[in-house]
């Protein structure tokens, strides 16, 4: 297939962890890929040679922070550029840290809602033009404490909730063209902001079903499940936890 006619999709915040194996997932698949970062360079950079060396042509790179909502329509001008198209959209880039109701800030409100939901939902308002004429997707990167609040991250909680919310709304207001699904990870990877002890570590996946860590193939083989494989399936969220949830 000619790189032109190649399904182009964008993962926000795809240098590392989860959104690099999405990235590496969906590349697999067939599609170009737009590697976004923020200050991950290197790292992307990295990405970008390894996916390149499966299929030449086929990343591109674009740097850009996202709570900036004005760097936002020229995010889709560059690819419309590159590619001509956008079939799917990855809201993966996030922030998460610890904001006790004793000690939180504006400034923590800011970050935490504006890169968890003010940048996702303008990033898919600028991107839905592109999207429609492909009949594309969108899909979230939710989170389970959306519904049940982790303590000691209220804000990060409050802001995934409305994320969660976008993910219903946008389906309803771009529909049919456009699906708009969500996937809500568990404990897939340690967080890198707080070392946890083991003893927390053990507590919290005692509390899954399943008694293990999840892993980032996980949550990307259920990203391309809800961009390739489910045409009837929009507004929903898919957690993806071993069980978490069906505890307190």
């Amino acid at each position: 297939m000619v790189a032109e006619n190649r399904p182009v999709a964008l993962i926000t915040g795809a240098a590392q962890r989860i959104g690099a194996v999405i990235a590496h997932t969906l590349h697999q698949c067939g599609m170009d890929i737009v590697l976004h970062y923020h200050r991950s360079a290197s790292a992307a950079e990295t990405l970008k040679q390894q996916l390149e060396q499966e299929r030449s042509d086929s990343v591109r790179l674009i740097q850009a922070d996202l709570q900036d909502t004005e760097q936002l329509p020229g995010i889709i001008e560059q690819i419309s550029q590159w590619r001509g198209r956008l079939d799917l959209l990855v809201n993966n880039a996030s922030s998460f840290y610890p904001t006790p109701v004793s000690s939180l800030t504006t400034e923590a409100w800011d970050d935490l809602m504006g890169i968890n939901l003010k940048a996702p939902f303008f990033l898919a308002v600028a991107a839905a033009p592109l999207l429609k004429a492909q009949q594309g997707a969108i899909i979230n990167l939710v989170d389970i404490h959306a519904e049940r609040p982790l303590k000691d991250h209220p804000l990060y909680s409050m802001a995934k909730a409305g994320n969660a919310m976008m993910v219903k709304t946008l389906a309803r207001e771009l529909g049919p063209e456009i699906r708009v699904n969500g996937v809500a990870p568990g404990a897939i990877l340690w967080p890198e902001q707080e070392e946890l002890p083991e003893p927390a570590k053990a507590e919290i996946l005692s509390r899954t079903a399943l008694g293990r860590i999840g892993t980032p193939e996980d949550i990307a083989r259920t990203v391309r499940f809800l961009a390739l494989d489910a045409p009837y399936i929009t507004g929903q969220i898919i957690a993806v936890d071993g069980g978490r949830s069906l505890q307190q």
